[in-house]
Parts: structure tokens; sequence; C-alpha cells
């Protein structure tokens, strides 16, 4: 799904927090490099998570 959002001339600018149950560093590197913000592995803090969204809901230059 994020390649698709990032291929997407729309979308592309759209901030991805991903969360996930894979928490290896190949699945965080992969996610990186398809371009995901924040990658959150399960279970996650739900401080963190709403840190991150109050980060990402803000413009960035």
């Amino acid at each position: 799904m994020a390649t698709r959002i990032r291929r997407d001339e729309r979308l592309k600018d759209l901030p991805i927090i991903m969360i996930t149950s894979r928490t290896g560093q190949k699945h965080r590197d992969r996610a990186m490099a398809i371009g995901v913000n924040e990658y959150l592995g399960k279970p996650y803090q739900e401080s963190l998570l709403l840190q991150s969204i109050a980060h990402w809901s803000q413009p960035h230059a």
C-alpha cells in the first residue's frame, strides 16, 4: 500500500505511519526505503503514535 501511495501523484506527499508486527531490521529498512515516515512495531505505545501523528500533521518544508 505504501508503494502505491508514493507512486500516486496526488498522494505522494501524504505522511505514512506504519504499524506492524514485523519488527525486524529488514522490514524496517524496506519500509523506510519505500518512503514510510514512521515505523512502529506492535505492541506500540499510544503516546508515541500520538506524538508521530502530531509531528506529521504539521506542515513540513
